[in-house]
């Protein structure tokens, strides 16, 4: 009988979600054998072409699963602000206009919310994260994590990357860049979301 613990890809080639993904799945107890797709050297980047988080973290973890016959998990997620109707929301991290560019897109994102009251300035950490087994009949499955906040008036804090500076958690007195790199992962919308999910993993 072979005891060896599933081997699952995430779709993601930045080793560091490969290393916070496998501590949280310690922390839930699921053991499985995670590797990212730098494992696979013929699969390609996937485009995220769908229209929500759900719909770009499950193209993903689909066009994965197919290109390496193995299960396939993988994530989309940003920022969604309550005075902008929910965006940046699936562009967060293009919000300026260049993908990636953390310090344009705090720029842009605080300029348009500047004349908003302190009372309207609701915002989330939104993330999706899918499951999709290889095959016609294989699990399609999606669970999300989010944190809830305010969106603060300029930047604090030296931690995080993307939006942290400027969000704050409710039940926090600080921002999430402010935050101890552990701290941030207890209550992160991506672990959530990954908890949530780890479940289906154990059951594969």
């Amino acid at each position: 009988m072979n005891d060896a613990p599933q081997r699952v890809v995430l779709a993601t080639r930045n080793a560091h979600k490969i290393g916070e993904l496998r501590a949280i799945l310690a922390d839930i107890g699921v053991a499985v054998d995670l590797v990212g797709v730098a494992d696979f050297p013929g699969v390609a980047d996937v485009a995220e072409t769908e229209l929500s988080f759900a719909g770009n973290a499950l193209l993903k973890a689909v066009a994965v699963a197919e290109a390496t016959g193995l299960p396939a998990i993988a994530d989309d997620s940003g920022i969604c602000v309550d005075a902008l109707n929910g965006m940046p929301g699936i562009f967060s991290a293009r919000w300026a206009g260049k993908h990636g560019d953390d310090a344009a897109n705090l720029d842009l994102l605080l300029a348009q919310v500047s004349d908003v009251p302190d009372e309207h300035r609701g915002a989330a950490f939104v993330c999706a994260a899918a499951l999709a087994e290889p095959g016609p009949d294989g699990r399609r499955i999606v669970e999300e994590g989010r944190i809830n906040g305010v969106l603060l008036r300029e930047r604090h804090g030296a931690g995080g990357f993307g939006y942290d500076p400027v969000f704050r958690p409710h039940g926090h007195d600080v921002s999430t860049a402010e935050l101890t790199a552990e701290a941030k992962n207890q209550i992160s919308h991506r672990r959530r979301a990954f908890a949530a999910l780890a479940p289906h993993l154990a059951h594969g």
